[in-house]
This record gives C-alpha cells, structure tokens and sequence, in this order.
C-alpha cells in the first residue's frame, strides 16, 4: 500500500506540473484531496490562494453540446469556451462540478456534489444543482460550532479514529459506546 500511495503521489506531482506548464494558475498554497479534474483547457482555470479541494472536483471549460448541431452550416464556427476563476480563501466541496464562465468569489464554500453554473457572491456557502448561495459563511461558521461536540482536542490529535467512532457527531444512529464493550482494562469513560 505504501508503494502505491507513494506512485500515487508522485503521478499527482507530476500531473500537476504539466498542467501549470500549459497554463493552470495554482498557487503553491492549496490543498487538494486528490487531484482535481482540471479539464482540457486548464489555461483557462485561475485559482487564488488559499483554496482547498476535495477529490474528484470537475472544472469543465467548455460546453461540449455544440456537437449537436456544429455540421449544420449556420452553426459550423459555434464555439462555447469560458474561463473558471476561484478567488482566494475558497472550498470546494467532493464531486462539485464548474461550469464554464463561473468566478466564485473570496471566502465562500461550494458544497459536495454542487453543480456550479453561474458566478457565486463572495462570502457564502453555496450548494444544490444548479448551486446557489444557501447562507452566509458566518452563519455556516455558527451552525458548525452549534453542532460541534464539547471535546478534548488533545484525545482528537492523539487518536482521530478512535476519538470520532465514540464521540456524538452527527449521523450518530447510536449513543457512543452503546453496543459495544470497551477492551478489557479500558473504560469507556470520556
């Protein structure tokens, strides 16, 4: 597994090279969760700093439907291009998909599966198909910590695993520890 992790990380450095060769703007201070889908044009996608992506995020810098109707002469030069720019301080969420043509503004989050097809504000959290503003990051920030578990980080840092399968996070079908018997000479005591 080691070996393929390492091939896997090398292939990305590699890949991403090339594409900031034929033109990607990528800072050197994003985060990716894999490595993006940067289309056939990746000239044509800015990326500002600070922006974190997770896997499988698709920019599409094109619309490919011109196919349809390109051998009809009235539409033989029809073209349809548009450049992808995502601002500073910007995350975008697994499998959300960029539209041609769209600018997402500074500090704003797309959520997971999002379909981005036109320009979002700065400052919100935006989600759906097609994606639009759903509230504002301060009120995302309030409803995370709203949701957010009275913990001990230093138990989170030492073992994450363990720490969130007995912690009451969202999603929880049942109470921590219920079901399950600690390991002999530990106790389930938090």
């Amino acid at each position: 597994m080691l070996i393929v992790s390492s091939v896997r990380k090398f292939y990305n450095r590699l890949r991403l090279w090339q594409l900031r060769r034929a033109g990607l703007t990528l800072p050197g201070d994003c985060k990716l969760g894999g490595l993006p889908d940067f289309g056939s044009e990746p000239y044509l996608v800015t990326i500002g700093h600070h922006v974190a992506m997770a896997a499988e995020v698709c920019f599409l810098t094109h619309d490919g439907g011109t196919h349809v109707f390109r051998d009809q002469e009235r539409y033989k030069k029809v073209i349809k291009y548009g450049r992808i720019t995502v601002l500073d301080n910007c995350v975008i969420g697994q499998r959300a998909i960029i539209l041609p043509g769209v600018t997402i503004g500074p500090n704003s989050v797309i959520a997971a599966g999002s379909v981005v097809t036109r320009n979002i504000p700065p400052n919100v959290l935006a989600s759906g198909n097609p994606a639009k503003p759903v509230m504002s990051i301060h009120q995302y920030a309030e409803w995370c910590l709203a949701a957010t578990p009275d913990y001990d980080p230093a138990e989170y840092q030492r073992d994450k695993k363990a720490f969130l399968l007995k912690s009451p996070i969202r999603g929880s079908s049942r109470a921590p520890g219920a079901g399950s018997e600690a390991p002999s000479g530990e106790s389930e005591s938090a």
